[in-house]
């Protein structure tokens, strides 16, 4: 096998690569000769086709069959003789395939960068340190107490944060306009998903009532042929109700699973609750600006294109599944263009290739250890423990993803001794509250 490189472009390659003929030959004769053994055809007796027959019938695609295969393979080994990994599938151009000369053919494709790792010390963290308050825990009971809440009817005129169950009908200039129109419509006062003006008319309204109110359209409105109008609505309110919070007892604590030790327990279980947060919360901010660091001091890597479109043909991916059934009917190129995703696939494409050269140069395994410890760790939050630990060791996707999670927290674990670490105080809510890299991350 004759193989010669170039280097074309960047991280491009092009091999061109010789294969005796004999090679392809040899292998279509020896398939044909096989089949013959089996092969039926009208006028001989099986296993007695004569290999002129034989190559007049199925010789064309026998032959076809074998150049894919000697390509692909050859190409393997081609890759392997002369030390190249490819990022991506070869676009193989067949230059000759004519029967009784040497097959060649031309394969681009692009290979990994060579990684020159940097001086980690220059990542810069601002570890983020917080305790839990009684204030904080008080919040959060709060918030469960709203979130178990119910809606009971009154009989009064409604106010900020009761919800109303209302008929409107919307104008402009006497004209009814698209989207202003609506019955047995439930609207919270006071959230703020209407125009300006429209719940704060409705307050002091009760059951039965009407009202018209005049209001315009912010300037900055959606809709182009309603910014900035002004229009008319007629309510009706159909009901009032107030919303009702439960009490702090027996049942509303067996809710979540605390079935002795009244609110003494319950306060417990919900600062455990809130600390494991907090601990996951501290770890997932502090992981996050490591991986940021890394990019930004790798900022100059090649990338594979091949690589970068992979990723983002999934981002779309992931994008697509979210529209669910109505995705069958939308253009999805047209809809999603790949200059949407290429900022967060260079840098995903980015990340992977230092941390797994990274990985690889530091000889960094998932710990069995750990990766047990983690599993125990989720699978004490469900009524049996056991029975998860079994599940995520029985399947293999899930283990790997639990191992893949572990090896990159011991990435973290080390680079956070080699970079420069400083603690920042922080409240829990400062430490709970989103980040936009943080899906990314």
């Amino acid at each position: 096998m004759q193989v010669s490189i170039q280097t074309t472009s960047g991280l491009e390659r092009k091999l061109t690569v010789g294969i005796p003929a004999d090679r392809v030959d040899n292998e279509v004769n020896n398939r044909l000769q096989k089949a013959s053994s089996t092969v039926r055809l009208d006028g001989f007796r099986p296993g007695k086709v004569p290999m002129k027959v034989m190559k007049q019938r199925f010789g064309a695609g026998v032959r076809q069959e074998v150049l894919q295969e000697v390509m692909n393979q050859s190409f393997s080994e081609a890759v392997v003789q002369e030390n190249l990994k490819p990022a991506g599938m070869p676009n193989i151009e067949p230059k000759n395939l004519e029967e009784g000369r040497d097959l060649e053919y031309v394969a681009t494709f692009e290979v990994f960068p060579e990684l020159d790792l940097k001086d980690y010390s220059a990542i810069t963290i601002e570890k983020p340190v917080a305790a839990i308050t009684d204030a904080d825990i008080d919040k959060m009971i709060a918030t469960l107490r709203e979130q178990q809440s119910t809606l009971d009817a009154v009989e009064r005129a409604a106010k900020s944060g009761d919800t109303v169950d209302i008929n409107f009908a919307g104008t402009k200039d006497g004209e009814a306009f698209d989207g202003g129109t609506a019955e047995g419509s439930s609207l919270v006062l006071g959230s703020g998903s209407m125009i300006p003006g429209f719940e704060d008319g409705i307050v002091g309204m009760s059951a039965g009532e009407e009202k018209t109110l005049s209001l315009s359209f912010p300037e900055d409105y959606h809709a182009e042929e309603l910014k900035g109008a002004a229009v008319e609505f007629v309510v009706t309110v159909n009901s009032v109700s107030e919303k009702k919070l439960p009490e702090l007892d027996d049942a509303f604590f067996e809710k979540f699973g605390v079935k002795e030790g009244g609110e003494e327990q319950f306060r417990k279980d919900v600062t455990q609750n809130m600390q494991r947060e907090l601990d996951n919360g501290i770890k997932s901010k502090t992981k996050n600006q490591v991986m940021e660091g890394l990019v930004d001091i790798h900022s100059d890597l090649q990338l594979p294109q091949a690589l970068v479109k992979q990723e983002i043909s999934g981002l779309k991916g992931q994008m697509v599944q979210q529209f669910g059934g109505a995705a069958a009917s939308l253009d999805v190129d047209s809809l999603l263009p790949d200059d949407m995703f290429i900022e967060q696939a260079e840098r995903r494409v980015r990340l992977g290739l230092i941390l797994n050269e990274y990985i690889s140069k530091e000889s960094i395994s998932a710990d069995p250890e750990k990766v047990k410890e983690t599993i125990e760790g989720f699978a004490s939050t469900y009524e049996d423990p056991e029975e998860v630990v079994n599940y995520y060791y029985s399947n293999q996707q899930q283990l790997q993803e639990i191992q893949a999670m572990v090896l990159e927290d011991s990435v973290v674990e080390k680079l956070l001794s080699i970079a420069k670490v400083t603690e920042k105080k922080c409240s829990y809510d400062e430490v709970m509250a989103p980040e936009a890299s943080a899906e990314e991350a």
